[in-house]
């Protein structure tokens, strides 16, 4: 069982991974590709005032990590019917009762049917063995908590939105056989709220008013799990801070949902799902939704407003490999693990990591061909590029099923931090000093931090023997993951602090 479970988070980092790999542009993933078949040799220099390109080695060729593509047609994630009466609220003798596999495998709602105008909704399932008949007699707004068994999260009754900060994520690690990365979510921080918000959703709504399908769209099949993870978000905010956010609902306008930050109110009942995302949480979220006629996991719906060189209309409808096929040794090394895991992944168990990267100023959305892309191509003169001009930037992201439609969410929030921050965080300068410059080679090579380097790399210098000096870190320390990933010693203090509660 433990072999199988490091395997499983392996498995699952690694995708994780890949999907940060596809928020480079077109142009680097060629670079990167170049740069895999072509190295003959490798050495990391020392840091200089220019930082010479990275080569990379060719990985060995990697052995097939399972038989042909199995069969996932009759393969169905894992059930809880016995919250059903519980979240509806009453002793319903056949609501938790069980339903023969063999049954929902023949009757399973079609791919692409919206589940709200399905013939027989009492003899049509979902893929969590949930006929619409029952779907439909929760109503809105139900106990995801109870059906999902992930409980909603405690009030933050400190919270005060004016000063409020994210949380210090610096998910460093080194060195990279760890599967400690891959983390079960941390059920009060799922979506995470700050003082950007405001300016946060006005940036997207911008960008979906510019781009439109490029950043939001959906495709029939995908009503039902839009529908869940609109609500379940909704009720996340307004559990969580209680003060800025709530709920209500009448007869004549149905649920409404009342924001106290940006002092509006949007009525449920009168735009798509994804939309009351967009009007109301700055975070991205992709819908894949099982395909009944092959058991597979496909990209039906989706709000993507901080992706690099990709979008949503140009992987929506893929297969997740199809997703993931420009990705060197994917079929190769990872698709049976994925395939498998999506297929088995309970609702109780989402999970979070956060991937980093090292950008330019603070760039959300880059669409292929964007200007900005010319800052990752070159290593700009010192006097064009401070120090103050760079970010890490860190994509925290949730993988979790949804209770209803058994449809996987992949959500994650871009954050950025300038770089000078880490002068005063003990460790990290002495861990992005030693992944900089000893990184395995085809990792580094994605990230693409090649472009900054030449500026972070003689400031973190500076900051690893400053922070021995006052002694925030032992001289002899052996550089290494910290306990505290994805942050570090006293980060909460120090968080806190900045931020006033």
């Amino acid at each position: 069982m433990l072999s199988e479970h490091y395997t499983l988070a392996a498995a699952i980092g690694f995708l994780l991974t890949i999907l940060s790999f596809l928020i480079v542009s077109k142009s680097q993933q060629k670079i990167v590709y170049h740069r895999l078949s072509s190295w003959t040799s490798f050495k990391r220099p020392t840091s200089s005032s220019i930082t010479p390109p990275r080569s990379v080695s060719p990985d060995k060729k990697a052995p097939v990590n399972a038989p042909p593509p199995a069969d996932y047609k009759d393969i169905f994630p894992p059930w809880r019917r016995e919250s059903l009466s519980i979240a509806r609220g009453d002793k319903c003798l056949d609501a938790g009762s069980e339903i023969p596999e063999s049954l929902v495998s023949e009757r399973l709602i079609p791919f692409t049917a919206d589940y709200r105008i399905c013939k027989s909704p009492a003899s049509t399932y979902t893929p969590m063995g949930i006929s619409l008949a029952e779907v439909a007699s929760l109503g809105d707004f139900t106990d995801y908590a109870e059906l999902s068994g992930v409980p909603l999260p405690e009030p933050y009754q400190d919270f005060k939105i004016e000063t409020a900060l994210p949380r210090p994520y610096r998910p460093l690690r080194w060195g990279y056989h760890q599967t400690m990365s891959l983390n079960r979510l941390q059920t009060d921080w799922w979506l995470e709220v700050e003082k950007s918000y405001a300016e946060r959703i006005k940036e997207r709504k911008e960008l979906f008013d510019k781009n439109g399908s490029m950043v939001l769209d959906y495709l029939p099949g995908s009503e039902l799990g839009c529908k869940e993870v609109m609500e379940m978000a909704l009720q996340f905010l307004c559990a969580r801070y209680p003060q800025y956010f709530s709920l209500s609902n009448s007869e004549d306008q149905g649920y409404v949902f009342h924001n106290g930050i940006l002092h509006n109110q949007t009525i449920i009942r009168d735009m798509h799902p994804l939309h009351v995302l967009l009007e109301n949480v700055p975070e991205d979220f992709a819908v894949m939704i099982r395909n009944p006629d092959d058991g597979y996991y496909y990209f039906r719906a989706g709000i993507l407003c901080s992706s690099l060189g990709w979008s949503v209309a140009s992987k929506l409808g893929m297969q997740l490999k199809e997703i993931h096929s420009p990705i060197p040794d994917y079929k190769e090394k990872m698709e049976f693990s994925m395939d498998r895991y999506f297929s088995k992944l309970p609702t109780a168990r989402p999970i979070q990591r956060g991937s980093w990267g090292l950008e330019v100023d603070t760039p959300l959305f880059m669409p292929p061909g964007d200007p900005h892309e010319k800052y990752r191509e070159a290593q700009l003169p010192e006097t064009e590029l401070p120090l103050s001009r760079i970010h890490l930037r860190v994509d925290w992201q949730t993988l979790r099923r949804l209770p209803l439609s058994g449809a996987i969410i992949f959500n994650f929030k871009a954050l950025f931090t300038p770089v000078e921050d880490f002068r005063f965080e003990p460790h990290i300068p002495h861990l992005l000093n030693t992944i900089l410059l000893h990184g395995k080679p085809n990792i580094m090579a994605y990230k693409n931090t090649w472009h900054v380097e030449h500026v972070v790399l003689p400031a973190i210098e500076l900051w690893k023997k400053e922070q021995e000096e006052k002694g925030m870190v032992p001289k002899d320390w052996e550089v290494g993951t910290l306990a505290e990933a994805p942050f570090f010693p006293g980060w909460e203090a120090y968080w806190r602090g900045r931020q006033g509660f």
